[in-house]
């Protein structure tokens, strides 16, 4: 009998086992094959998230190549990122100018302005011109006067006499003249890039500042003013200007197609588009080559 029960107990333990080996059924392949497929489809999203798709890089390089470049007189100790891009600068090298800045870097001659990581001959050569470095920028040390009477540097005030290019002063120095604090030194510098530059002190009536508290601090060169070639320029460039608006950017677009290349803007002034102050004053933003 015993030997009955050891011979049952031993034959139910190798069924077990054979069943617990038994190849597995259709139902259980296929469960696990979709449970591959669903493992292979969370790793291959978490790479797409990792690394940008072909049409997210596409996009970001026509938001780069679509910023319109503006040149106007910057200083590179204190230009914002923002001026950078539209001076025609991409924005890893932007980024990299404010780092450098941050670190306690500082452009003393418009030669070091050259040597920012990444700029091309092409890009320094267009930029040049527009490189101003005031004085106070090229030197290495604080002047003794000032550490002597424990005056902070920017609160100190130019002299009356004191003159100043309205199309080349940067923030910090037009905060020097006496009247104008950063809010307004930004208003004048965001100005003066949307117009190309000034023409006449008289401009600064458009953002209601008054001129004749101003008037004797300021010279204006207007060879530092930026013209934009009216044969070549879009609508929504023209209209971006304080002093076109859309219907006449679409005037002067519309007739360089049906008649050809402007020469003047003699042509206008038949247009009710336009009036005598308006061909005046965008006459001193336009050319023709």
């Amino acid at each position: 009998m015993l030997t009955a029960v050891i011979c049952i107990v031993f034959l139910a333990g190798y069924l077990i086992s054979a069943w617990q080996r038994k190849e597995p059924s259709p139902d259980d392949i296929a469960i696990q094959a979709d449970a591959e497929q669903e493992y292979e489809e969370f790793i291959a999203s978490l790479e797409e998230k990792e690394q940008p798709s072909e049409r997210q890089y596409t996009t970001y390089k026509k938001k780069e190549e679509n910023i319109p470049v503006i040149l106007a007189s910057f200083n590179p100790n204190t230009t914002d990122s923002i001026t950078f891009r539209r001076l025609g600068l991409p924005a890893w090298m932007a980024k990299n100018i404010l780092h450098y800045r941050a670190k306690g870097g500082k452009f003393r001659k418009p030669e070091d302005f050259k040597k920012v990581y990444g700029m091309t001959e092409e890009q320094y050569s267009a930029l040049l011109p527009y490189i101003h470095i005031p004085p106070e920028d090229t030197v290495h040390h604080i002047p003794q006067l000032y550490i002597a009477q424990n005056v902070p540097m920017k609160n100190i005030k130019y002299e009356p006499g004191t003159i100043l290019d309205l199309n080349r002063a940067d923030t910090t120095e037009l905060k020097k003249i006496p009247g104008i604090g950063s809010a307004i030194a930004r208003l004048i510098i965001g100005y003066r890039q949307r117009l190309g530059g000034f023409y006449q002190i008289e401009q600064l009536k458009d953002i209601n500042l008054n001129i004749q508290q101003l008037r004797a601090w300021f010279s204006i060169d207007p060879a530092n003013v930026h013209r934009i070639n009216l044969n070549r320029i879009s609508v929504d460039r023209l209209r971006s200007h304080p002093y076109i608006n859309f219907y006449q950017a679409k005037a002067i677009v519309e007739y360089r197609k049906k008649k050809g290349s402007l020469t003047s803007l003699k042509p206008f002034s038949l247009y009710e588009e336009f009036t005598e102050t308006d061909l005046e004053r965008i006459g001193h933003y336009v050319c023709f080559e």
